[in-house]
């Protein structure tokens, strides 16, 4: 067996491999030097062999048999490109080809038969083999399949790599896509606070108190994250409500009430940019003012139909609500406020909400509150 070179040890990835999942281009085959393994049991196949590559520039390592190329891998790792007999004993070229890829399937194999069958020659080939050149081949022959066997393996690198790190440069684009989608959302919010003095704050602490619900249920993670977007956001669509409407000291009227309970369709579609990203917390914009007992609006949702995130932020945004002074009435005292919450627990609000809302702020006389 040819000594090996000194700069490869047991473990190392090839260059080729580890380069297919940097973020720069895999470098080519073919721009550098690379390492070819020659396998056969006829000595002086592969003396002429190792010639004609080494010739084109290739680092030839030479094995006799299928077992010893297997050992050869197992010490150095893979290799860009294999080459090898067909008819080997024991561990024949088949075989080989069959185990190279499925440990190194980013090898490029090359065949060598000193029959002209064309059934070898396809099993070969649906085997995974990029060529197969018949024995005794011309040295052009030779240069040319190996070749083209490497370009290959170098496009379905290189297609992989351009593959992959398009997906990283789209997920990266919809990130920041997001990112500056919100900061025009939270310029909404700020034109809203202005536009009613009366509920200014009221998002960020309705936010705060479904948070603290959400953490209270056991919610985590994304749906934490998600909970307290949607509070923050769940009033958006009254941007498009009249302002003689949202500060209105007295009852509303009928068109006047249908015309404020539009601001939940309103804004979920102001939000529709997050809804493949960010599907709950359009449920929340959309669902806030449901009731368990199926008399909310916009869809008159019932019980567990309405999405359990909305259902949190309707117990924080009523509290909110009844604490803060409005244009048509003064705040009531959170104790008030907590009994009218426990009051139409089953009816308005979901019971689990309200006992964790209990259970969160034992004392909500200590709340900071929007008055």
């Amino acid at each position: 067996m040819t000594s090996l070179p000194p700069s490869r040890r047991r473990g190392d990835a090839s260059a080729a491999t580890a380069a297919a999942y940097q973020t720069e281009l895999p470098p080519s085959s073919l721009s550098q030097p690379a390492v070819c393994l020659l396998v056969d049991d006829d000595q002086d196949v592969r003396q002429a062999m190792a010639h004609v590559l080494e010739a084109m520039g290739l680092s030839c390592i030479q094995a006799s048999s299928g077992a010893e190329a297997i050992g050869i891998l197992e010490q150095i790792g893979e290799v860009p490109l294999l080459i090898s007999d067909v008819s080997m004993p024991g561990i024949d070229g088949l075989q080989l080809l069959r185990e190279v890829r499925r440990r190194f399937p980013d090898m490029a194999v090359v065949m060598l038969s000193g029959v002209r069958e064309a059934e070898t020659a396809v099993e070969c080939l649906l085997a995974g083999a990029l060529d197969y050149i018949t024995k005794p081949a011309l040295l052009g022959e030779i240069r040319s399949r190996v070749q083209r066997a490497l370009e290959k393996r170098d496009l379905l690198l290189q297609n992989r790599f351009y593959h992959q790190n398009l997906e990283r440069l789209v997920d990266k684009q919809a990130e920041r896509l997001k990112e500056l989608f919100l900061e025009g959302v939270q310029t909404l919010v700020q034109a809203l606070d202005a536009k009613d003095p009366y509920t200014r704050g009221h998002s960020s602490r309705v936010s705060h108190y479904a948070l603290r619900i959400a953490e209270r249920m056991g919610f985590s993670g994304q749906a934490l994250e998600d909970v307290r977007l949607g509070a923050e956001l769940h009033d958006i669509g009254k941007i498009g409500t009249r302002e003689s409407v949202l500060r209105k000291p007295g009852p509303l009227t009928a068109d006047e009430f249908t015309h404020i309970t539009e601001h939940t369709v309103l804004g979920e579609r102001i939000l529709a940019p997050l809804s493949r990203a960010n599907p709950t917390v359009l449920s929340i914009v959309r669902s806030h003012h449901e009731r368990v007992d199926g008399a909310g609006f916009p869809d008159g949702l019932e019980g567990n139909r309405i999405p359990w995130a909305a259902r949190i932020v309707a117990v924080a945004d009523a509290f909110d609500a009844m604490t803060t002074d409005r244009s048509y009435r003064s705040s009531l005292a959170p104790s008030t406020a907590l009994e009218e919450l426990k009051s139409c627990a089953g009816t308005h609000f979901d019971r689990d909400v309200v006992e964790a809302f209990k259970a969160e702020f034992p004392d909500p006389a200590s709340l900071l509150l929007g008055r």
